[in-house]
């Protein structure tokens, strides 16, 4: 996981969307740029504030590449090596 490839990905289509949207006279073409622009902004939203969350709890982005195992509570994997999902 690169956060800075997800962020400047998220960031790029949302500028595509925004300009496309500016650009189309046609109003359904338009509402539906303005969805796809409320969903690219709560995905960007909701990865901010991931990584937000991440750092309270001490994981680091920078110079860090996090797996899988890092997401899991301690001795998750242990009690069935496994199991993928934590639910």
């Amino acid at each position: 996981m690169n956060p800075e490839k997800i962020v400047s990905g998220l960031g790029k289509e949302l500028t595509d969307a925004l300009q496309a949207m500016g650009k189309t006279k046609d109003l359904q073409k338009k509402e539906t740029y303005s969805r796809i622009v409320k969903n690219l902004s709560k995905s960007l939203a909701s990865f901010f504030e991931m990584a937000s969350d991440a750092e309270f709890y001490g994981y680091s982005y920078e110079g860090n590449d996090l797996d899988d195992d890092d997401l899991y509570p301690e001795g998750y994997k242990d009690e069935n090596p496994d199991r993928d999902c934590p639910f």
